[in-house]
């Protein structure tokens, strides 16, 4: 899959995302994906300027990818982010979900 990876299921009318940071969550504190210094910046302001999201990287390559829980919790993603207008609007409902962890990958 694409980093465009869907996080809507059009057949459900729901928005997934995850609940909680995943383990190597580029929003913790220590860049423990190993990115180039001011790439979670860029792929954040990409994000919002596009009115997207940035989709977890542990749901990347799975039947379900669901937007990063650190970038739902970033004050203008969350705003900005048309998917989750959607959920704010009543259009959808957010579905939260577990990211897996290192071992369930």
């Amino acid at each position: 899959m694409s980093r465009d990876a869907p996080v809507a299921d059009p057949d459900t009318g729901t928005v997934r995302q995850c609940a909680t940071l995943c383990d190597t969550c580029i929003y913790r504190p220590g860049n423990l994906a190993h990115l180039a210094a001011g790439r979670v910046q860029e792929m954040t302001q990409a994000a919002i300027a596009a009115e997207g999201h940035v989709v977890c990287h542990a749901t990347l390559d799975t039947p379900a990818p669901a937007i990063c829980a650190g970038f739902a919790r970033h004050p203008l993603g969350a705003l900005r982010s048309l998917a989750l207008r959607m959920v704010r609007a009543g259009a959808a409902t957010l579905q939260l979900v577990n990211p897996p962890s290192k071992g369930q990958r």
